[in-house]
């Protein structure tokens, strides 16, 4: 073996045992993409398939972040490593995330085993970012578990997050709105646990009794599983131990069913997805804006000289790895 190949195994190694400085590069390599990024989650792909991806959803107001913080202090204290992937927004200056990482949770991102990373939108929908998958095959892989997947908490589009998480807790809190409202966007129906956030709070029994009303209306799409309502303060840590141990109450319900089986399933078909995006849009257009043919091309269809369906197949024909370039 050579120096290079050792080097290389030795780097991978690394990785596997968790250990956080490659676990940081191997972030970093899955979201630049191309083919290292392949070839790294083609050799982690039979390694996965052990953590429970646990979605955290709800309004912007909702304490999401401090009560993921919470969560993650809570199952490191128990002696698991927990991996959180935060969904931000994209930055219009940089293209990355514009919250960052420990800006958010300065506790848990200090604490030994725990990794935050942060993921942009980049324009997704939904509440989740493309990166998103590949983050969660990563932490998967070299065994972080549970892996808690926060969203940008934009309300009414959050419902792709049910395509990443085996278990959905979607965050509310006392005078943010009508949970029947956000039941009708479509919100409410992934749970799998509701939280009410900031339970201190006046309002609090009311917005507990529409949850569990709502949980109960729920009850014929989870067959053997009904909807918990769990109040928190994530502030003081109340309540956090009790929503914990419904996020694992979950796992093993899903454990007992053939409910796991349908939920890989569909988030498989959500990564391939996914991946043909990546392939199909998002190369593309970092190769037209780095040569400088997708600022030409804006132009052009600002100044009304071309269409956008004709700059959209400009940047097919030039840049597309089955095109000219």
């Amino acid at each position: 073996m050579s120096r290079a190949d050792a080097s290389v195994s030795a780097w991978f190694e690394s990785l596997i045992a968790g250990h956080k400085v490659p676990l940081g590069e191997a972030l970093s390599r899955v979201e630049a993409g191309g083919e290292p990024a392949r070839a790294l989650l083609a050799r982690l792909h039979a390694r996965g398939g052990r953590a429970q991806i646990v979605g955290v959803t709800g309004p912007p107001g909702s304490g999401k972040s401090t009560l993921v913080n919470e969560l993650a202090l809570h199952f490191a204290a128990l002696g698991r490593r927990v991996g959180i992937v935060a969904v931000d927004p994209t930055s219009p200056f940089t293209g990355g995330a514009v919250l960052g990482d420990r800006v958010r949770m300065n506790r848990a991102g200090r604490h030994e085993s725990v990794f935050i990373r942060s993921a942009a939108t980049r324009g997704c929908l939904g509440g989740v970012a493309r990166a998103t998958y590949d983050f969660v095959r990563v932490f998967d892989a070299v065994g972080y578990d549970p892996v808690i997947v926060e969203t940008v908490g934009i309300g009414q589009s959050e419902i792709d997050i049910c395509r990443v998480a085996h278990t959905a807790v979607v965050v509310e809190a006392p005078g943010l709105g009508d949970a029947v409202q956000a039941m009708k966007a479509g919100v409410l129906e992934i749970a799998s646990v509701f939280c009410i956030n900031k339970a201190d709070l006046p309002g609090t029994d009311a917005k507990m009794l529409q949850l569990r009303e709502l949980a109960e209306r729920a009850a014929e799409r989870t067959p053997g599983w009904k909807i918990p309502v769990v109040g928190t303060n994530a502030h003081s840590g109340e309540g956090v131990p009790e929503l914990a141990e419904r996020i694992v109450a979950h796992r093993e319900y899903l454990q007992s069913t053939d409910r796991l089986k349908a939920l890989e399933h569909g988030r498989a078909l959500a990564e391939i997805r996914a991946g043909l995006e990546a392939a199909m849009v998002d190369m593309p257009l970092r190769r037209a804006a780095q040569s400088g043919r997708l600022g030409d091309l804006a132009d052009a269809v600002a100044s009304r000289r071309m269409s956008a369906a004709d700059a959209a197949r400009a940047i097919e024909d030039e840049f597309h790895p089955t095109g000219k370039s």
